[in-house]
């Protein structure tokens, strides 16, 4: 477990530090990237289909890649943030079973790994807009792959150290237990990343269960008992997480999204991706163009 954890990597796009009001009340936001806040005055509100959570002084905060959520400042908020990319070698994310908002207090190391992350990777902020509608654009996307292309070797392993610490205050919580009293049965989590790493390749359940040595029956319950998922419902879910990202960062054409995600046909991925996000792809594009 330690092992596969350590061989995530995360890429900076984005950090600072920012005074909002009643202005920043945006709905619907879904990002194929995390997000980590800290809370150094006022309030505000992240709002998700299960619940409510309370921006509060002192705080911390994590939104995982692919959560939507509503983001909400009745007065005022001050607000640290930080927005990354995730990839790991199994393609299993960190937070694969609780893609949920969380919240942990804050402390002077947190303060301080905020503050250097600002100091040695300056001009990270979002200068153009608040609105993750507009920001979340292939051109945001391209300026800052561009400068982590050009900072220092010593700078990106220091932001990635910090990078690892803030998200390890969240391993802890309570909504993430350190400890995990049902651990993910080993042919699970093996189904899961030989699905991460072949979303292009024809996936059939059949063969996810042979390949596991499980009866076909038997592993779908298996895998909804771990993943909350069956395993067909699972692998559109990460077909079409991966489309939103090819869909924000690249200027591919559907039908060569639909045949890089593992669609057999245009029409077939438009439907899966109105029923997943509840959005055409024409429509999520247009989200996501200048």
């Amino acid at each position: 477990m330690h092992k596969r954890l350590l061989g995530h990597v995360f890429s900076l796009l984005h950090a600072d530090k920012v005074l909002l009001d009643e202005k920043w009340n945006y709905a619907d936001v879904v990002s194929p990237y995390f997000r980590i806040y800290y809370i150094d005055d006022g309030e505000g509100d992240i709002l998700s289909a299960r619940e409510r959570c309370r921006l509060e002084k002192g705080y911390l905060y994590i939104i995982p890649s692919f959560t939507l959520c509503h983001l909400r400042c009745d007065r005022y908020l001050s607000q640290y943030f930080l927005h990354f990319f995730e990839e790991s070698p199994d393609g299993i994310s960190l937070f694969e079973r609780d893609r949920k908002v969380m919240k942990v207090l804050a402390g002077k190391t947190d303060v301080g790994n905020f503050k250097r992350l600002l100091e040695i990777n300056p001009g990270r902020g979002i200068n153009r807009s608040d609105n993750p509608k507009i920001y979340e654009r292939n051109v945001y996307y391209k300026h800052y792959q561009e400068l982590n292309r050009l900072v220092s070797d010593a700078t990106v392993i220091e932001t990635q150290g910090i990078i690892y610490q803030l998200i390890s205050r969240f391993i802890g919580s309570e909504r993430f237990p350190a400890g995990d009293a049902d651990p993910m049965s080993s042919k699970i989590l093996a189904s899961i990343s030989y699905i991460q790493q072949n979303l292009k390749s024809p996936l059939a359940v059949g063969n996810l269960a042979k390949r596991a040595n499980l009866h076909p029956d038997y592993f779908s319950r298996t895998f909804l008992r771990y993943t909350g998922e069956r395993p067909l419902a699972y692998i559109h879910s990460k077909r079409i997480e991966r489309a939103q990202y090819l869909i924000a960062t690249t200027r591919l054409s559907y039908a060569q999204i639909a045949e890089t995600t593992g669609f057999e046909t245009l029409p077939y991925f438009s439907k899966i991706f109105k029923k997943v996000t509840s959005l055409t792809p024409g429509e999520y594009r247009r989200r996501n163009e200048l």
